[in-house]
């Protein structure tokens, strides 16, 4: 039997085994939309977390930031700061903010007054000043303003005028705007956590969310749902749909049929290998080049992996052409950088570690290390956009590393489990990935390797090296685009001689979704937004 056939013949049983379980097919929203995500959010605070599948369920549903990026336009444009300014050589930046935004009107939470310099202030400070009330709350912990070296750019942030909000710079930074318009650089509402903290709830903030994002927030239950109502007064172009309804289904076959069967309209990462399964005129596939990377990170402060030849040998050892054609189906570009060759900054310089394993067998010997030397390969338990089949992946690497002599066991959790285990370093290598939140090159070079990033929990290699923060802190401290591009070719140079990862593919971008879905685009940087989700249902 063809590898197309078995992939019909499983959707056909699956087809058949759903029609006999009426009782666990949800009713499709007539007023609304049902998002089948991969996973359950850590939070519903982007601040707090670096995950895609948390900011994809909070960032652009609940909130809004003080200015978004244009992809289209290649621009920052107007969010809820109609215009800023840059003062004193850039070490200034003066917001307007927009007037008459309002918070979320929910069952927990009446806003009294309308959007204002007070919110900014309390949300920069919630992350920026570890004395601050709301600090602490959640575990005191930001990662990508850590990661990014944010909470040690900004020295100050003041109220001006109740509409007005200067943000006060240690020193002139190139990234600084595009770190604003990312999707953690959200707006709480300040009178929300004053009416928390007279209750003595301040751990509610993170948990019953409130913000002036198109949804407002209704009910949670973990590993089964989120509920989102539509904002009804909110400030610029909304849905049209009332309800949102993320359905929580980490299986990706079940996704699938999930949206073949219309128990889902939307759903992320359809499994590649089954697309044409998708072919037909009720769904379509909507794909975007995603600036991304899947990499396998080595933990450096983790013996053998500590040094520089242990990590090159095992480089030598991947077939990643391999992994491109089984894992990715050919829709994902061998990875030579970190860095996707869409950003201005990559370089033409090749990955020298192609698959070599009678050198990496030599190099694994001058390095000391045994045959049948006992090494960990974790793999991230759901899907992303820059890796489809982590598990998967991880077994075509244990076969090359076993051709070396090297015993790989594969590791996997529960995501959030995953997550915790990583951040506390118990790992000797993973397979993760990352995509861009903005288009500056930047935010693959700080939030995934530098020493601020090993704090933040971020750089999964927990690799800190000086110089290469150097270079770093050079490139975001002109405004010189090619004196920064030549900066970055030098860290990528000093990256493939260090090998603190292997950059395996960037991969493309899929979602599925029934037709009658509109305005549920695929942005290039960032999460998934359902602003202007509408549904046309065709004539009965």
């Amino acid at each position: 039997m063809s590898k197309q056939s078995i992939i019909v013949t499983a959707l056909t049983s699956f087809l058949l085994l759903s029609c006999s379980e009426q009782t666990q097919v949800p009713e499709p929203l007539q007023d609304g939309l049902i998002y089948c995500s991969e996973g359950n959010p850590e939070s519903f605070n982007p601040q707090r977390v670096t995950s895609g599948t948390t900011v994809d369920a909070t960032a652009s549903q609940l909130y809004d930031r003080l200015i978004d990026y244009d992809a289209v336009q290649q621009s920052f444009v107007s969010a809820l700061a109609t215009d800023w300014q840059a003062l004193d050589n850039g070490q200034r930046y003066r917001f307007h903010l927009r007037r008459n935004v309002t918070f979320h009107d929910t069952d927990y939470f009446t806003p009294s007054r309308y959007f204002n310099a007070d919110d900014v202030v309390f949300s920069f400070r919630r992350w920026l000043d570890s004395d601050a009330p709301y600090h602490s709350v959640g575990g005191g912990f930001y990662p990508f303003f850590a990661a990014t070296g944010l909470d040690q750019l900004i020295s100050q942030v003041q109220k001006v005028d109740p509409y007005t909000v200067d943000i006060i710079l240690t020193h002139p930074d190139s990234s600084f705007l595009a770190n604003l318009a990312t999707d953690f650089a959200i707006i709480l509402s300040k009178e929300y956590a004053d009416q928390l903290a007279s209750n003595r709830q301040r751990e509610l903030i993170d948990k019953r969310p409130i913000g002036t994002g198109p949804f407002k927030f209704v009910a949670f239950k973990k590993d089964y749902y989120i509920r989102y109502q539509r904002h009804e007064s909110y400030w610029r172009q909304g849905p049209s749909i009332e309800r949102l309804v993320f359905s929580i289904t980490p299986n990706a076959n079940k996704r699938m049929l999930k949206l073949v069967t219309g128990e889902c309209d939307v759903i992320p990462y359809p499994l590649v290998s089954e697309l044409k399964s998708l072919n037909r005129k009720e769904i379509e596939v909507r794909s975007e080049v995603s600036p991304n990377v899947s990499f396998w990170a080595f933990n450096t402060q983790r013996p053998p992996f500590d040094d520089p030849r242990v990590r090159q040998a095992l480089s030598y050892a991947i077939n990643r052409e391999a992994i491109i054609d089984t894992i990715y189906y050919g829709n994902a570009e061998l990875a030579e950088s970190i860095l996707p060759p869409t950003s201005w900054a990559s370089s033409d310089a090749e990955l020298k570690y192609h698959y070599n394993p009678e050198k990496a067998r030599k190099m694994l010997r001058e390095a000391g290390i045994p045959r049948g030397f006992k090494m960990d390969i974790w793999a991230i338990p759901v899907q992303r956009v820059y890796n489809p089949n982590a598990r998967r992946m991880a077994e075509l690497m244990q076969s090359d590393l076993a051709e070396v002599g090297v015993d790989a066991r594969i590791i996997s959790y529960e995501w959030n489990t995953f997550r915790r285990r990583l951040s506390r370093s118990e790992h000797d290598t993973v397979l993760i990935g990352w995509y861009a939140d903005n288009a500056d090159p930047d935010n693959f070079f700080r939030p995934l390797l530098s020493c601020a990033a090993v704090a933040s929990g971020s750089n999964r290699a927990n690799w800190c090296h000086n110089g290469f923060d150097q270079i770093l802190y050079q490139a975001i401290s002109t405004t010189d685009n090619a004196q920064r591009k030549q900066l970055y070719h030098s860290a990528q140079q000093l990256l493939m001689q260090q090998q603190p990862l292997l950059p395996i593919a960037h991969s493309m971008r899929y979602q599925a979704q029934r037709e009658y879905v509109k305005g549920v685009e695929l942005p290039p940087y960032g999460g998934i937004s359902f602003r202007l989700a509408g549904k046309e249902l065709p004539a009965q």
